[in-house]
């Protein structure tokens, strides 16, 4: 008697169904520009200054989030990132930082989206959390070593510090344990909601890299 075929584990199938948006997000003319030493510090803080408004939205339901079936699994206090941004926008721009900081359209797009899905869709809401924190403890350390080596930053200093994560002793078994999560979220939704929150995956690196486009138009090509 033939036994049952498994599904896919979660965290490979939205892998797979994001490639193409995490290509083109990492890909973007901002961040290429950006990494290749092409735009000057003010816009490696923009950026910063524009994820500060998306870790808060992020994090700022966190502590209800913590009860929800779904959810409650993926909120990890060594995760959190809105304190070391904060910590490096003072670094890069002074104490007064906040007082220049507005979001860029896309940034408030992106926001508006991360609080309606912790309020009202939670699962939904994992898969930007899985884009966002996956990302900044992979790619997240190249962008780290780059920005040192370009502007000068402290090794794992101010100015790199959201990309510095103090609780996580070992960044590949915290990504492992965070792929497990997923594989468990996957058995526990249905196959509607499991496509779903695929999509959604996909809608999180398209967010991002409206991000990236309003930055790449705001830091244009010299003549």
């Amino acid at each position: 008697m033939s036994t049952p075929e498994q599904p896919a584990p979660f965290s490979a199938v939205l892998r797979a169904a994001s490639s193409a948006e995490h290509e083109a997000a990492e890909q973007s003319s901002f961040m290429s520009r950006l990494l290749g030493g092409r735009l000057g510090v003010e816009a490696y803080a923009d950026l910063t200054g524009q994820l500060w408004y998306v870790y808060r939205a992020l994090e700022g339901r966190a502590a209800e989030l913590a009860e929800h079936p779904v959810a409650g699994p993926f909120i990890d206090r060594a995760l959190m990132r809105t304190a070391a941004i904060e910590r490096d926008l003072a670094h890069l721009r002074g104490p007064g930082w906040r007082d220049a900081l507005a979001p860029l359209p896309a940034t408030a797009a992106y926001v508006d989206r991360l609080e309606w899905l912790a309020a009202e869709w939670p699962a939904g809401y994992v898969a930007h959390h899985y884009t966002r924190y996956l990302g900044d403890l992979s790619g997240g350390q190249i962008i780290r070593g780059i920005a040192e080596k370009t502007w000068g930053f402290a090794r794992k200093g101010d100015g790199v510090r959201f990309y510095v994560f103090d609780g996580i002793d070992n960044p590949a078994a915290a990504k492992r344990e965070y792929r497990a999560k997923l594989d468990a979220a996957g058995l526990a939704l249905d196959d509607i909601e499991r496509h779903r929150v695929t999509e959604e995956c996909k809608r999180a690196f398209a967010l991002n890299g409206a991000v990236f486009r309003d930055l790449d138009a705001r830091y244009p090509l010299s003549a």
